[in-house]
């Protein structure tokens, strides 16, 4: 099975970054008149000084949320297995899925008795989730 290096749930969306970045635009901005205007008027200087703060942290935040919960919600392609058998001597194989396999499906023959193997299980290998731990 082929593993797709990105695909739609690992993208950004392309509005969203672009409101965080026109977000960020405006903060850097706002910083900049606030330094600039310490000089001449001081309350509007901190209300700009805080504008400033408060939107480059928020920009910041939702772009390093937006990034850990696409890692988070990638997915992963479980293996998936198939099992051959031998109907008349019982030797048994199992190999990864390829395509066209189902069950009961007569494929190769046989390594010890030269009959034809048959397909008796298709199935997907389950990972255990790690708890994670406080410490």
């Amino acid at each position: 099975m082929s593993k797709k290096s990105s695909s739609a749930t690992t993208k950004i969306s392309s509005f969203v970054l672009l409101v965080i970045f026109i977000t960020l635009a405006l903060s850097l901005t706002a910083l900049i008149l606030a330094i600039s205007a310490f000089s001449s008027n001081g309350i509007a200087a901190y209300y700009l000084l805080l504008i400033g703060f408060l939107g480059a942290a928020l920009s910041t935040y939702v772009l390093f949320q937006t990034r850990k919960r696409i890692k988070r919600l990638s997915i992963k392609t479980p293996s998936v297995t198939t099992t051959i058998e031998c109907r008349k001597c019982g030797f048994k194989s199992v190999r990864d899925f390829q395509r066209g396999d189902y069950i009961f499906r007569e494929v190769d023959p046989c390594q010890k008795c030269n009959e034809n193997m048959l397909i008796t299980a298709i199935y997907r290998e389950v990972e255990e989730k790690k708890k994670r731990t406080l410490f």
